[in-house]
């Protein structure tokens, strides 16, 4: 009886150890494998959206009046005078300012399916489309008259008139959707790291398997074609 009680005890204390030890394996296990999501802003869509947005809010800032010139009627003529002045769209006053916002929306959107090189050197495209759209509406503000005198001998066949300007709030609004764009084209390269690798090079370059990171998509596709594989 004494064996056979020795037996159970020990049986009993085996287990309830196992029972007391298996949650807090698991829990472990849970806590070790659990991943943690990226931020929100690392999203490629989202970023990409974000500096399409901003860049096409610098073009649509040029297809306003950013100069309002008041023409003198004593040396021009009354002909040439309107009541509300002669407007002076951005396009006219800061004419690289539409290319470069093409420019930075072609590159954010080729970012999107870049390699890792490829990304760093579209950053620093957009980074100095950027530069160069806040250069050029900074200027406009700077010296609205010497910006506008282009819009003024086309109109009237005289430059350097005796006129006055008044500036609109696009320039400045262009100056705002120029810095959120250069600042968006930053944040392409920390974000990239939570990126799916899109090539075969970029998966080796990041030291993961191209193969355990799920099925091929088009691009792997193409990769393979390349070499000679058919993926198929």
């Amino acid at each position: 009886m004494r064996r056979s009680d020795k037996s159970a005890s020990s049986t009993a204390s085996t287990g309830g150890g196992t029972a007391g030890t298996d949650p807090t394996a698991t829990g472990a296990t849970m806590g070790g494998t659990g991943t943690k999501p990226a931020p929100a802003w690392t999203r490629k869509p989202f970023l990409v959206m974000i500096i399409a947005l901003t860049a096409l809010a610098v073009v649509g800032t040029t297809t306003q009046t950013w100069i309002t010139v008041h023409l003198d009627p004593a040396q021009l003529g009354q002909a040439v005078n309107t009541q509300d002045g002669l407007p002076v769209q951005g396009s006219k006053a800061a004419t690289a300012v539409t290319a470069l916002a093409i420019v930075a929306l072609a590159g954010g959107l080729a970012a999107s399916i870049a390699g890792r090189i490829a990304r760093w050197i579209i950053t620093g495209i957009i980074v100095a489309a950027s530069a160069g759209i806040l250069a050029a509406a900074l200027t406009v503000l700077a010296d609205p008259l010497a910006a506008s005198q282009g819009a003024i001998a086309a109109a009237t066949g005289v430059a350097g008139s005796n006129v006055q300007v008044s500036v609109t709030a696009f320039p400045a609004l262009a100056v705002v959707a120029g810095t959120m764009l250069g600042l968006s084209a930053l944040l392409i390269i920390p974000a990239s790291r939570y990126w799916k690798a899109r090539t075969r090079f970029d998966a080796a370059a990041a030291g993961t398997n191209p193969e355990a990171s799920g099925p091929a998509d088009e691009i792997d596709s193409w990769d393979r074609l390349s070499k000679g594989d058919d993926p198929t």
